[in-house]
């Protein structure tokens, strides 16, 4: 795992001054994110508290009828030892709601109702504090395409989303996330007993290893079976970070002008200034 292991106290250096410029270079100075008791938002939380200051941090926890207990209260654990302001949000009338008109709705429907539901919510909040949203995505689950699109890949800011899942474990620690929330397993929580792990069908230190690989390092796919991945591993990862790129660019626009968006008209967010 040489490649993955980070120096995360320079790591921590660069987050918490990139949270500090990106939210003040915009007339800011407030933050708001979901807390939702894994390790990725924790980690968030506490960039964010060091960037900007407690006070100027807002995080909301939003539970549904089925989320593990265990998350609440992890959550509310990260809140209270940060000292940040924080509130619970249940999403269940509103969820339930919509589904009462497709009760046949799978998992997948549902779980996915539920992110953005809850990203309405965040969105709701910066507009009422002046805050920005900021994501709590990882560099694994982006490129997997393990998210749901604008649910909890929007946002923004993501300090994290350059850092593989791996690597957000040494992060952690070095920020003294809770040793509860650094060692259980990773959950999106959508439904009873989910795990990250056993929905994806492979753990996050063999996909990082190859991830790490394939992408930051370029390595082809003959190079990869050397290295001695499987090639079954190697064609299914390829596959699901191929078809979910459409998850990590903006809506593609129809060029019909001399200058469209995001394709001849591109400035960073402070032109201008």
């Amino acid at each position: 795992m040489t490649g993955l292991s980070i120096n995360a106290a320079l790591v921590r250096r660069i987050l918490v001054g990139f949270l500090a410029e990106e939210v003040h270079k915009v007339g800011l100075k407030r933050a708001v994110l979901g807390l939702s008791g894994g390790i990725d938002s924790a980690l968030v939380a506490y960039l964010a508290a060091e960037a900007l200051g407690p006070e100027n941090v807002q995080a909301i926890i939003m539970p549904y009828k089925q989320s593990n207990p265990e998350s609440e209260a992890h959550a509310r654990l990260v809140a209270e030892q940060l000292g940040i302001e924080h509130c619970v949000i249940g999403i269940t009338p509103m969820v339930d709601a919509y589904f009462e008109m497709f009760p046949d709705a799978d998992s997948m429907r549902r779980g996915n109702k539920m992110a953005r539901e809850r990203m309405t919510i965040l969105f709701d909040h910066s507009a009422a504090r002046g805050a920005l949203v900021l994501g709590t995505s990882n560099k694994t689950e982006l490129l997997l395409g393990y998210g749901t699109l604008y649910g909890d890949m929007a946002s923004a800011l993501n300090p994290i989303g350059d850092l593989y899942k791996t690597q957000i474990w040494q992060l952690s620690e070095e920020m003294g996330v809770p040793r509860e929330v650094i060692d259980k397993k990773p959950s999106a929580d959508l439904w009873a007993g989910q795990t990250d792990e056993q929905e994806l069908g492979f753990t996050y230190k063999a996909v990082d290893e190859l991830l790490y690989q394939m992408v930051d390092l370029r390595k082809s796919r003959s190079e990869l079976l050397a290295a001695g991945f499987e090639a079954a591993f190697i064609d299914k990862i390829y596959a699901k970070v191929q078809n979910s790129h459409f998850k990590r660019r903006l809506p593609v626009i129809a060029k019909v002008s001399n200058r469209t968006i995001d394709r001849d008209f591109r400035y960073s967010r402070d032109w201008g200034k």
